[in-house]
């Protein structure tokens, strides 16, 4: 045999498997496409290694059962998806169930667009009474669920336990004021000979609206938007202004570090955390897998900081909730609340909890193995879930149903900023209330609100 045909040989074998591979995957993608199953298109805004902990719940949903067929969709950003949804709304290429940011509930409410969940709630007589009621209220609206929480996260505040002891500073307690938290900061600032800041909160207007929160105060009028339209928003009122004497008081003793807003802040607070440059920070309960992996110290978790002299009355949740589009079939719409259902299982959701760092919201999922190893192996995982099981629902912290709340946070963070560089508080409140005012009063006019 010539050398030519030697080679030639290898080369159509490696051919035919090369067309057996790819034809291959195409009769079996048309074949699961034609398997008789109703398509439910499900757009979301998972990324990195969310999306593929995502993927695995609605793989899971589609082996689970064989009448419907979900497909994930990724959307972009937050801010992305929702305008692609009130403009695809109405068309073939609308998602029959979508995820949607906190800040917009308000917004979907408004729109008409979606089909509120309690509507398949009363038609199944589905039992949603183990799932968080802080999490349901943020998302309910006129008594009815209108959506269905998904990933959902509350603000921790975080602390260098190791460096801790090692200056052997008392740890704050589960649920700190703002002076128990002051004590510590000063304490490691001095202690390590300023080599290690105290504490930094990032300018994010989240932030600023769970302090709030957690001390019982509204900033919208009509209980934040749950019982009626918001006409006034009171950021600069004596709870916000507690908050921001609390950080200048820390500014001010040299303890406290500015890494500014945005993205890049929170990614350089967290490289801060991590190489000891700062001992305490507030952060996403979904920071936690990060913090926990990549983390050569041991670390501390308490509870969102409350006012001195005040019990702390909860935060609100953050993250976002799953919807079901008006626009689609009943069988189609149907086939969404099924696989919303599926997603608050108790095993769905307490491996969501392990795979994400978002709070497994079914009550149930603290008895599956899967948690219990979790909490075994990092007790400190346990702290957010508690926060939120022990808030009690009511206006103040079932978060702020209003429209406009993007650049609401953004006026926020500019006063916020403008107290950490030296700015008189109530100055940069008022402003702040000027300016999301305005704002409100507009989009109000524009939806024919009085």
């Amino acid at each position: 045999m010539s050398k030519y045909k030697k080679l030639t040989v290898p080369l159509i074998l490696i051919l035919g498997i090369v067309l057996i591979a790819v034809f291959g995957k195409a009769i079996s993608a048309k074949s699961a496409v034609k398997d008789n199953r109703t398509e439910v298109v499900f757009w979301h805004e998972m990324g990195g290694p969310s999306e593929q902990a995502l993927e695995q719940v609605v793989d899971g949903f589609n082996k689970s059962q064989n009448k419907y067929r979900v497909v994930p969709k990724y959307q972009g950003t937050y801010d992305e998806a929702i305008q692609k949804i009130l403009q695809t709304h109405g068309t073939s290429t609308s998602p029959a169930v979508f995820q949607a940011f906190d800040i917009s509930t308000a917004q979907m409410l408004h729109s008409g667009f979606t089909t509120p969940v309690q509507d398949f709630i009363d038609q199944d007589h589905f039992d949603v009474s183990k799932i968080s009621p802080v999490a349901r209220a943020f998302y309910s609206n006129g008594g009815k669920q209108q959506s269905m929480p998904f990933n959902t996260s509350q603000p921790v505040l975080y602390y260098n336990a190791t460096l801790l002891k090692k200056y052997h500073i008392t740890p704050p307690p589960v649920s700190p004021s703002y002076s128990d938290i002051t004590r510590v900061a000063k304490e490691l600032y001095e202690k390590s000979g300023h080599k290690t800041k105290g504490m930094t909160i990032q300018i994010y207007g989240w932030f600023l609206e769970q302090a709030m929160a957690n001390a019982g105060t509204q900033i919208a009028n009509q209980n934040d938007g749950h019982t009626g339209n918001p006409t006034e928003v009171k950021v600069n009122n004596p709870e916000a202004v507690k908050f921001m004497k609390w950080i200048k008081e820390n500014i001010k003793a040299g303890d406290f570090i500015n890494y500014g807003s945005g993205g890049s802040a929170g990614a350089n607070q967290t490289a801060g955390f991590l190489s000891d440059k700062v001992g305490i920070f507030i952060q996403s309960s979904a920071s936690i897998g990060q913090l926990t992996k990549s983390n050569k110290n041991e670390l501390g978790i308490t509870y969102f900081p409350h006012p001195d002299g005040q019990k702390a009355n909860g935060v609100a949740i953050g993250g976002a909730s799953l919807w079901i589009s008006n626009d689609k079939p009943k069988d189609v719409q149907r086939g969404a609340f099924e696989f919303i259902k599926y997603t608050v299982r108790p095993e769905v959701q307490a491996q969501w909890q392990k795979s994400t760092g978002y709070l497994a919201l079914n009550k149930d999922s603290q008895k599956t193995s899967i948690l219990k190893d979790l909490y075994k192996k990092s007790p400190e995982s346990k702290v957010p879930g508690q926060q939120l099981a022990t808030a009690k629902p009511n206006y103040s912290n079932s978060g702020i149903l209003m429209e406009g709340m993007q650049l609401a946070r953004q006026l926020e963070e500019t006063a916020m900023e403008g107290v950490y560089n030296g700015s008189d508080i109530d100055q940069e409140l008022k402003t702040a209330d000027k300016a999301i005012n305005e704002n409100l009063q507009q989009l109000n006019r524009a939806n024919g609100y009085k």
